[in-house]
C-alpha cells in the first residue's frame, strides 16, 4: 500500500502549510475561547503579519513569545515514537497517570462554559473515550439507537448460549453517569452550522411515532463503526444472518436451535434432514471461525443430551474466497486451526463425526431461501447461513464524506476508500478541527493499513479521552489544521504525556495517535484457542514482505486459558466479570440453555 510514501506525502502537504492541503480547511471561522491562547502560534508563512499586529493583553498562562511552527516540527511530532519510549509511555498511562492530580484549566478559561461535545456511537471507541473524558471540563452528550456498549468478540459464544447476553453488555450510564444520553439515530450531520439532525421513536402505551429533532455540538466525535457488507452478492440481505449486534446473536441462536426441532420433524427425508442441519459460514475471518467453534462446542457438548440421533446429519461449511483462513495470523497457527475445527468427535452411541468442512478459493455467487451458490457452479443446500465476510460504511458516514466534497476530504479518499479520512490526531480532514473520527469509520492519514478492530477503536477513543481532558487545542488557525498545542506550556504534565514529549522531542506539540499491537486472539473450540501476541514490530512497511515483527504464538490449552484471561480482564466493568465468569461455570455444570425466545 505503499505506506512510507503516503504518510510521507501526507507529511509534505501539512509540512508545505497551505490551506488547501491535508490537514487544512478554508472556510474556519474560530469561535472557541480556547483559540484565544493560540494566537502567539505563528507559521512561517504569516510570521511577519503575527509580529506587526498588536497582541491581545492575556494572562499570564500564555505563552509569552511567539511560538512557530515549522515544518522540521511537525514532522518531527508526526514520526513514530521509538518502540521501548512508546511502551513506557503506555505503562506510565495505566500504571502512574491514574494517581496524577487532575489538571485544571488555565484561568482565562477557568469561567467559560463548558464545551460541548457530542459522540455519536456507543461502540468501543465511543466507551474508551467516555472512561478518560473529564467531564468537570466538558459536557459531553452521547446519542446512539443502542443504550449500551456490547462486548462483540463474545458475540459468537452469546449466539449458541455459551454466555448470556445481557452479561457482555453495559449501559452507557454506567460507563459514565456524568454523561447525557439521548436514544436515536443521526441521520445527518452539518458541518457548516455544527448541527446533528436525529430521529427517534416515541412511544405511548401501545402507540410510537418518530420525533425528528437537531442537536448542536462544538466538537463531534464520530464513532459510529460500520456495516457488514454483501459486496453486491444477491440474496444475502434477505437469507444470511449477521453477527454484528447482540440481536443478531439472539436471532442465530433460535435458528441454530429451530434447525434441529425442524430436523426431528416426522415425514422428512434424510436429505431433508442434512439440509436442514447444514450450517454455511461465509468468511474464514475471526468472526467466521469463532462462530464455527462455538457451534461445534454446541453440538459436541449439548447435542448428545438433546439431539442425539441427529448428530450423524450436522454439517458445517467454511466458505472463503481467500486461500487461507484467519489472515493476520502466522501460517503455524492458521494449520493449528484448521485441525482444531476440523477434528473428529467420539460421542457414545453415535458414529464418528467429522462435521466441519473448510472450502478456500470458493467466492459465493448469490443466496437463495435453501441454497448457496457458488461461481464455479457448486451449490449447497443449508439450513441456516452466516455472512462474515467483510464490513463497509454506513449511509451516514457515506453522506459525511459527501458534505465535505469541497475540502481535501476527497482527495484524502484515495487512501481512506469509503472510510472517513482523519489526520494523526484522529481530527476530520476538511472538518475544521471541529470534529473527530475513530474505529471501524476512520482511516488515519499516516497509518492508512490499521485494521478494523476492537483494539484500535479502544486505543483511539482513550487517546481521544485524553487528549480532550489534558488541555490541548485543537482547533484550525488562519485556515490550516496545526497541530495541537498545549493551552499552558508552563502546566504540570503528566508521566505519560512527558515520556512521550521527551519520544518526539517537542514538548508543546500534544503526541498524535500511535497504535500498540497487542496481539490477535481466537477461539478455535474444544478448550483451544490461539494467542499470537506481539513482542516487537517490525521495520518498514507492515504491509510489506520484509516486515517482520516478533510474535509469540501461543496455542491450545494454554492459549485457551490466555484466551479467556485477556476476555475477562477486557470487560468493561467487575460486574460484567463476574457475570460470564458465572455463565462459563452454569455452562460447565448445566449445559447451554436451548430455549427459544
Amino acid at each position: 500500500m505503499r505506506i512510507a510514501a503516503v504518510a510521507s506525502a501526507i507529511s509534505f502537504a501539512i509540512l508545505s502549510l497551505s490551506p488547501s492541503q491535508a490537514f487544512l480547511s478554508p472556510r474556519l471561522q474560530l469561535q472557541t475561547p480556547r483559540s484565544i491562547l493560540l494566537r502567539d502560534v505563528v507559521t512561517e508563512e504569516n510570521a511577519e503579519a503575527v509580529e506587526s499586529e498588536p497582541q491581545p493583553r492575556v494572562a499570564p498562562t500564555t505563552p509569552t513569545k511567539n511560538t512557530k511552527i515549522t515544518r522540521e516540527r511537525i514532522e518531527k511530532a508526526t514520526k513514530e515514537r521509538a518502540y521501548p519510549l512508546f511502551l513506557a509511555e503506555k505503562g506510565a498511562s495505566m500504571l502512574l497517570d491514574p494517581f496524577s492530580s487532575p489538571k485544571k484549566l488555565p484561568s482565562p478559561l477557568s469561567n467559560t462554559p463548558k464545551e460541548q461535545i457530542v459522540v455519536l456511537g456507543t461502540g468501543w471507541g465511543a466507551a474508551a473515550f467516555l472512561k478518560n473524558i473529564d467531564t468537570d471540563k466538558h459536557d459531553v452528550t452521547v446519542i446512539s439507537p443502542r443504550n449500551y456498549f456490547v462486548f462483540t468478540p463474545m458475540l459468537a459464544g452469546a449466539s449458541v448460549g455459551s454466555v448470556d447476553f445481557k452479561s457482555i453488555t453495559e449501559s452507557v450510564r454506567e460507563i459514565n453517569n456524568n454523561v447525557r444520553y439521548l436514544e436515536a439515530a443521526a441521520t445527518e450531520i452539518d458541518p457548516l452550522t455544527n448541527t446533528i439532525s436525529c430521529i427517534s421513536i416515541v412511544c405511548e402505551g401501545n402507540s410510537c411515532e418518530t420525533e425528528e429533532f437537531d442537536v448542536s455540538y462544538d466538537r463531534l466525535l464520530y464513532s459510529v463503526g460500520a456495516q457488514t457488507t454483501t459486496f453486491g452478492t444477491p440474496g444475502v440481505e434477505e437469507y444470511c444472518n449477521y453477527l454484528k449486534q447482540v440481536g443478531d446473536a439472539q436471532q442465530i441462536k433460535n435458528a441454530i436451535v429451530n434447525c434441529f426441532e425442524t430436523a426431528g420433524l416426522p415425514n422428512l427425508t434424510e436429505e431433508d434432514i442434512q439440509k436442514e442441519l447444514t450450517f454455511v459460514i461465509v468468511g474464514a475471518g475471526p468472526t467466521g471461525i469463532e462462530f464455527a467453534a462455538e457451534l461445534l462446542d454446541f453440538i459436541e457438548s449439548d447435542g448428545p443430551r438433546y439431539y442425539k440421533n441427529l448428530l450423524p446429519y450436522v454439517r458445517i461449511k467454511i466458505v472463503e474466497a481467500a486461500p487461507t483462513i484467519l489472515r493476520p495470523f502466522e501460517d503455524g497457527m492458521k494449520d493449528e486451526a484448521i485441525r482444531r475445527l476440523t477434528r473428529t468427535m467420539e460421542i457414545e452411541g453415535v458414529p464418528t463425526l467429522q462435521p466441519l468442512e473448510i472450502l478456500l478459493n470458493k467466492q459465493v455467487s448469490e443466496v437463495s431461501a435453501n441454497y448457496v451458490y457458488l461461481k464455479d457452479g457448486e451449490k449447497i443446500p443449508y439450513g441456516m447461513s452466516l455472512w462474515a465476510a467483510g464490513i463497509g460504511p454506513l449511509p451516514i458516514t457515506t453522506s459525511l464524506i459527501e458534505t465535505l466534497e469541497e475540502t481535501e476530504q476527497i482527495t484524502a479518499q484515495e487512501y481512506a476508500r469509503g472510510r472517513v479520512a482523519v489526520d494523526p490526531w484522529l481530527r476530520v480532514i476538511g472538518g475544521e478541527g471541529k470534529i473527530f473520527a475513530f474505529g471501524d469509520c476512520s482511516c488515519v492519514s499516516n497509518t492508512p493499513f490499521l485494521a478494523a478492530t476492537a483494539q484500535v477503536a479502544s486505543q483511539q477513543g482513550e487517546f481521544l479521552g485524553k487528549l480532550f481532558s489534558n488541555d490541548y487545542c485543537v482547533d484550525a488557525r488562519d485556515d490550516k489544521l496545526l497541530p495541537p498545542m498545549v493551552l499552558d506550556p508552563n502546566q504540570a504534565k503528566s508521566a505519560s504525556e512527558q515520556i512521550a514529549s521527551f519520544a518526539m522531542g517537542e514538548s508543546e506539540i500534544a503526541a498524535p495517535f500511535q497504535y500498540l499491537d497487542l496481539g490477535i486472539l481466537a477461539y478455535t473450540g474444544s478448550g483451544s484457542a490461539l494467542a499470537q501476541l506481539q513482542v516487537a514490530p517490525g521495520k518498514g512497511d507492515p504491509t510489506s514482505e520484509t516486515w517482520n515483527p516478533v510474535r509469540l504464538q501461543i496455542k491450545g490449552k494454554l492459549g485457551f486459558s490466555l484466551w479467556r484471561t485477556i476476555y475477562l480482564a477486557k470487560q468493561t466493568s467487575p460486574k460484567n466479570v463476574v457475570l460470564v465468569t458465572l455463565d462459563w461455570i452454569k455452562v460447565k455444570l448445566f449445559g447451554r440453555d436451548i430455549s427459544i425466545l
